[in-house]
């Protein structure tokens, strides 16, 4: 079985997809990243990650470039709204990433109210992009437990260190927690070319395989 995982960089993702390896899932990493300075900075980190977890099974990894998407969204999309709909465009374009791997669903990192996107109100929005399964292994684990597992996998040290996250991108300093799905689609109905930068995004990801280490060691 295949899975997509939204890897962020942060320290549930990794853990997420590290739950998924062991249960014998081949794990293809997604990663949006913007054009910033420290771009080169977050794309290692993400690398380190991958090479950690492919200790456990093997990951491949495709790094999509976000910038114009974002730009565009930026033009129509409310301050308050905007990570919600980063969001929802990011599963859009690893619903491609999905069909291209013939991959069965995604996993994502996601952990229920622990911070403004994961909010019920708003995953239930953002999840509602894409038809596709998604398995959340940690929605409702505490934190600390979650921190233990990656200090014990090792992936602890490299999601701690200082990234710049896509979804925070020029967002609102109280964004919106309670999103109504109505709502969104009517403001994404503003956003122009949206098939097209979609399509463009994924087929401008840059891909690198990670083989299973634990395989080759053998």
């Amino acid at each position: 079985m295949k899975l997509i995982s939204l890897m962020s960089g942060g320290i549930d993702s990794p853990v997420a997809s590290y739950q998924m390896l062991k249960q014998g899932v081949e794990l293809v990493a997604v990663h949006f990243h913007n054009e910033t300075p420290g771009k080169a900075g977050v794309e290692h980190k993400v690398i380190k990650l991958c090479k950690k977890l492919s200790e456990t099974g093997p990951v491949k990894l495709y790094l999509i470039p976000f910038k114009d998407v974002q730009m565009e969204l930026i033009k129509t999309i409310p301050a308050d709204y905007r990570m919600i709909v980063y969001r929802r465009f990011m599963f859009r374009i690893a619903e491609k990433i999905l069909e291209k791997e013939n991959a069965v669903g995604f996993v994502t990192g996601d952990n229920i109210g622990q911070v403004a996107s994961q909010t019920l109100d708003n995953i239930t929005v953002i999840y509602a992009a894409t038809k596709q399964k998604i398995l959340t292994p940690l929605l409702g684990a505490n934190k600390v437990d979650t921190v233990r597992i990656a200090r014990e996998i090792g992936t602890f040290d490299i999601s701690v260190i200082p990234y710049e996250d896509c979804c925070s991108f020029l967002i609102a300093k109280h964004p919106m927690t309670k999103a109504k799905l109505e709502n969104v689609e009517r403001l994404e109905s503003a956003v122009k070319n949206q098939e097209e930068m979609i399509q463009k995004a994924a087929e401008n990801a840059k891909i690198m395989p990670f083989p299973a280490l634990v395989q080759s060691a053998q």
